[in-house]
């Protein structure tokens, strides 16, 4: 399916796939599944976001050297490359995620070290047999993107790429011609995290990417309760939330996490309510 916001504004929950928390134990994998036993807990987080109001799941695959992610995120990769999750087993759980909820969106999240050594072209069939959406590379720019951007396009899965409000005009007007799905856009410079106050120049990014394109863009990098994504509502498509659902997951039991999360995304929309677009 094309990743598309089925409310306004929309929700992007970001998961470290196979993290479940400081205290894991020894999970056992449910009956047809063909994903590693730690990923069945994120399975759940998974399914349970979907269903308490998530529009698109981004599936963060664990990196050993994740640079654009603050410290809530590097715990989670490195818990969940501890346990020996790997990007193959990522993109067995986005194949049961898409046969378990075939409207949602889902996006695989990683970095270009992890897709190379696994083969950009292999990648790319692999992410596409999956069912995912769309695919995002943090640390790869546009302009140095085009054998990527190709192989996206021979399989149809959205490119989505990162702008930023230090991004210059000619950088955003290639982000939109090449871009499919959504554009992110970086509330701030640095890394991922929670914060109290949005970023003042998250509007007037989103204001420059759409003089450039009129994909829906969604506003990422410290969200972290309803006021953000209320505030998010009035200027962009879509809010994704990160760092403070990792952080949530990270402090719960297997057996909670789930409950957890579907609560956390409830409660993001109440000062906000939902609306059919």
């Amino acid at each position: 399916m094309a990743l598309r916001f089925q409310q306004h504004p929309g929700l992007v929950a970001y998961l470290t796939a196979g993290d479940a928390g400081l205290s894991p134990g020894t999970p056992v994998a449910t009956a047809g599944s063909h994903v590693p036993a730690h990923l069945v807990v994120t399975r759940e987080i998974a399914l349970a976001a979907i269903d308490a109001g998530a529009d698109v799941i981004e599936l963060g695959v664990p990196f050993s050297d994740p640079l654009a992610d603050g410290p809530v995120i590097q715990r989670a990769s490195e818990r969940s490359l501890a346990r020996g999750i790997r990007l193959r087993d990522v993109l067995a759980l986005a194949k049961e995620l898409r046969q378990a909820r075939p409207n949602a969106g889902l996006v695989i999240f990683t970095y270009v070290n992890p897709v190379l050594r696994f083969g950009l072209k292999a990648f790319a069939d692999a992410a596409a047999e999956s069912g995912a959406d769309g695919v995002l590379l943090t640390d790869m720019i546009v302009e140095e993107a085009s054998e990527y951007i190709a192989e996206m396009n021979r399989v149809d899965l959205a490119p989505i790429f990162l702008a930023a409000p230090t991004s210059p005009e000619e950088r955003l007007k290639a982000i939109a011609a090449h871009s499919k799905g959504f554009i992110y856009a970086i509330s701030r410079t640095g890394v991922t995290g929670k914060r109290q106050e949005l970023a003042a120049d998250a509007a007037a990014l989103v204001e420059r990417i759409r003089r450039w394109s009129k994909l829906p863009v969604a506003v990422g990098f410290g969200i972290s309760h309803a006021d953000h994504v209320a505030e998010v509502g009035r200027f962009a498509d879509a809010a994704v939330i990160g760092s403070a659902i990792v952080e949530l997951i990270e402090r719960s039991t297997e057996e909670q996490a789930p409950g957890v999360v579907a609560r956390f995304i409830e409660g993001l929309r109440q000062l906000h309510p939902a609306q059919a677009l």
